[in-house]
């Protein structure tokens, strides 16, 4: 095959091929970048209930619904941000997500209304937070590399789920300290360098600057694009092919557990739960990130298991272990000892399941894979959301947060079970 016409901007892969790195492990950089800092915005409001609560009297519940909000959109606009990306290409659409989220922070300063809160941190930031979702990383995962995919989702998947946590200490301590504006301001300074790096660095596909992807021989050209109205009808025509594969709905379904026990659960209401058992938000929020620390090595090597392993066997031990991770936190006395021994734990499995999970839908459904991520993905968050109310409205009417961790744990070893009705892989973009 032909080498596709190199570009002038094509100075930096020359110089790095030169030396034997690939481009796609910069692409791989940006990306780890940006999903860090759009994770942190995602994460944020997990120190910004008790101030919002102070300052302007606002019931938990209330606060949570338009954290629900943002939850689901980050969710249901997987599948879309997909079409988007195939459509627009990766540094467009991550201009765009990151400009939206920034929007909503800005605009956040000025509210006064819970309304305000809805539309800016549950609209505005859901969107743009959608838009750089799991999502971005299947895709650069699929597109740059034919090797090491499982590793390099395992990195993106970290950066992630890293980010939701990793900033909460610094953001904690400059919200006790300066007030959540203050915060929320550095949170926009690092969306700043986000999207300078998306501008300089990013690329779309290996042949735009005449490369196969990381262990292929030949570059593979970019499809003609679609049109418009079939840009957006491809993820609801994708939905109607898969909808019959009993794949789909367990791994759907055992991702609407993944969301409600972490993103929903622990990273929007641990530092309140701590509060209401005599801890600060800041070592509250220090917690949060030894879990972010211990799930950068825990995620990174559920990739690397997961080039080796049976995805679904991989699936089984994580969910099982992180039910009792959670079935075990009511009994930690909320001592530092007690907690620090389940954010080890817990931690190492906060998203381990990605890796896995993105195989089993690369290994069956092939070039749909990241629309099909899409829609599991849209599964992962709404149970999100449903538990990020769900433990709001706990907490409102029985004074408690406990309920709703039993209720978690309980499901998660019904996911355990769940993935062991996933079949034994079949070739690639065939459901089973």
């Amino acid at each position: 095959m032909t080498a596709l016409p190199v570009p002038e901007t094509a100075a930096l892969p020359t110089f790095l091929a030169r030396r034997g790195i690939h481009y796609g492990w910069v692409v791989v950089g940006v990306t780890f970048l940006t999903m860090l800092v759009t994770a942190g915005a995602v994460g944020a409001p997990g120190v910004l209930i008790a101030p919002l609560q102070k300052e302007f009297g606002w019931a938990t519940a209330d606060i949570s619904s338009s954290l629900a909000v943002r939850l689901v959109l980050y969710g249901v606009l997987g599948p879309f941000a997909a079409a988007f990306i195939n459509r627009f290409g990766l540094r467009r659409v991550a201009t765009v997500a990151l400009s939206l989220i920034a929007a909503g922070i800005l605009g956040s300063f000025a509210m006064t209304r819970v309304w305000h809160l809805v539309l800016l941190w549950g609209v505005v930031v859901g969107m743009g937070t959608g838009l750089t979702a799991m999502v971005l990383g299947a895709t650069v995962a699929q597109r740059w590399f034919a090797h090491r995919r499982g590793l390099v989702m395992g990195l993106l998947t970290a950066s992630s789920a890293t980010g939701q946590l990793a900033f909460l200490p610094l953001l904690a301590q400059l919200t006790e300290t300066m007030g959540w504006r203050s915060a929320l301001a550095v949170m926009l300074a690092l969306l700043l360098v986000a999207a300078v790096a998306v501008l300089a660095l990013m690329r779309d596909r290996p042949s735009d600057i005449g490369l196969a992807p990381y262990g292929a021989a030949a570059p593979v050209p970019a499809p003609a694009p679609s049109s418009f109205g079939a840009m957006l009808a491809s993820p609801l025509l994708v939905l109607r092919e898969v909808s019959g594969s009993r794949t789909f709905w367990v791994l759907f379904g055992t991702f609407f557990i993944c969301g409600a026990s972490t993103n929903g659960l622990i990273q929007t209401h641990f530092v309140s739960l701590c509060g209401d058992f005599g801890m600060a938000s800041v070592t509250a929020a220090s917690m949060l990130a030894l879990i972010g620390f211990f799930d950068f090595f825990g995620t990174i090597g559920s990739g690397w298991l997961s080039d080796r392993f049976d995805s679904r066997k991989l699936l089984f031990w994580y969910y099982g272990l992180r039910g009792l991770s959670l079935l075990y936190l009511p009994f930690t006395d909320f001592s530092f000892y007690g907690l620090s021994l389940f954010a080890v734990f817990y931690g190492l499995d906060w998203i381990a399941t990605v890796p896995p999970t993105v195989k089993l839908i690369a290994d069956r459904y092939g070039e749909r894979a990241n629309l099909v991520f899409g829609w599991v993905f849209a599964g992962h968050q709404i149970g999100a959301a449903c538990a990020a109310y769900g433990a709001g409205f706990s907490r409102t009417v029985y004074q408690t947060y406990l309920p709703a961790f039993f209720v978690a744990g309980l499901l998660c070893l019904v996911a355990a079970l769940a993935v062991l009705a996933v079949r034994a892989p079949t070739r690639a973009g065939t459901p089973a």
